[in-house]
């Protein structure tokens, strides 16, 4: 007759790729039954936006079905997104994951990133939130389509919410086209302010959405809360790609591992007749990630559908889910949250936060 121990010891074969450890190891594997000729278990990934789920499965199945006597198996996926250890320490903080959204200049679509991540990771399961920190320009309100948020509950700020994303946002609270003039004190209050004094409830990740450029508000955001990683975002351009770099190394400064490159805008491709045009240059944010040492995660290609989405409040990932540029966002929104799993397991006081 099967054992629970024999099947344990089976799936000690099977190895998350992206963690490289067996999944028993990594305490994925949960209420393991054995009925007659029939295994059932449930295994837990570290993200819903794992981009090899269906592999694991794949590897789970063979690996039980090669066990004498398994005629049948119930395996049941889901995930549960670990916590980033030093964010555990903060007392009240309920975000287990946060990650920057950077670059080294403007007009590189750095929040048109920001926003379809955000939205994409949402859109396999995790529970996100986005932080409008870019507060020279706070237009996430109306990439996202939503103006106001609602009136506050126990003296705390409450996030509007568009595509299953917890949004905040200067621009909630500014009239419109009034200029943001402020020194460092205070937009390190505003930043301070939109994590603690907004009830963003539990969050799997918090994506921030930067300023261009390597001033204040980067800063105190790692002087206020450890961050997780890092995406810095480039187009091709000589010049883009030069002051990105730069930003990467602000990143590694304040000791936020960068998770990798996303280069945008990195080639027009005609409606009609399918040529590419390289505009902006060809591989820019490819090379930058060789230099730099750090991950190229992928190229978005340049499509007047983003910018239409974007500007009708619909992002492409939603707008047009089958467009090559949502395509490119959504594998690097999985190529992101694989990062920080990977992270978190080399965080040596990870521990999983109750979901």
């Amino acid at each position: 007759m099967i054992t629970s121990e024999q099947v344990l010891d089976v799936l000690r074969r099977v190895k998350d790729p992206e963690l490289g450890r067996d999944i028993v190891s990594l305490g994925m594997v949960r209420e393991v039954r054995v009925e007659g000729d029939r295994v059932a278990l449930t295994v837990v990934l570290t993200t819903p936006a794992c981009p090899l789920t269906e592999r694991i499965e794949a590897d789970i199945r063979e690996a039980l079905q090669a066990l004498p006597g398994v005629r049948a198996v119930d395996l049941r996926m889901t995930a549960q997104v670990p916590s980033h250890a030093r964010l555990q320490t903060i007392e009240g903080l309920t975000i287990k994951n946060i990650l920057a959204v950077g670059s080294g200049k403007g007009g590189v679509g750095k929040s048109t990133v920001a926003a379809n991540l955000a939205v994409a990771l949402a859109g396999m399961g995790a529970v996100v939130g986005l932080m409008d920190a870019d507060v020279y320009g706070p237009n996430i309100p109306e990439m996202l389509g939503v103006s106001r948020i609602p009136a506050p509950r126990d003296n705390r700020i409450i996030p509007a919410v568009a595509y299953g994303v917890r949004v905040m946002s200067l621009g909630f609270l500014l009239p419109p086209d009034q200029p943001v003039i402020w020194r460092g004190p205070m937009l390190h209050s505003a930043v301070r302010q939109f994590l603690t004094d907004v009830d963003w409830g539990l969050l799997d990740y918090l994506v921030v959405d930067l300023p261009p450029g390597t001033g204040d508000v980067a800063i105190s955001l790692a002087q206020l809360v450890p961050v997780t990683g890092a995406v810095v975002v480039t187009t091709p351009q000589g010049v883009s790609v030069s002051d990105v770099g730069r930003a990467v190394r602000m990143f590694e400064r304040l000791e936020i591992p960068v998770l990798g490159v996303v280069e945008n805008m990195s080639g027009f491709v005609c409606p009609h007749c399918g040529q590419v045009t390289e505009i902006f240059g060809k591989d820019g944010g490819r090379r930058l990630a060789e230099r730099m040492g750090v991950p190229f995660l992928g190229s978005v290609p340049l499509d007047p559908r983003v910018v239409a989405g974007g500007e009708a409040g619909r992002p492409v990932v939603i707008a047009y889910p089958d467009s090559p540029a949502a395509q490119a966002l959504r594998a690097i929104a999985q190529q992101v949250a694989a990062r920080i799993s990977v992270l978190n397991l080399q965080e040596p006081a990870m521990r999983t936060s109750p979901a």
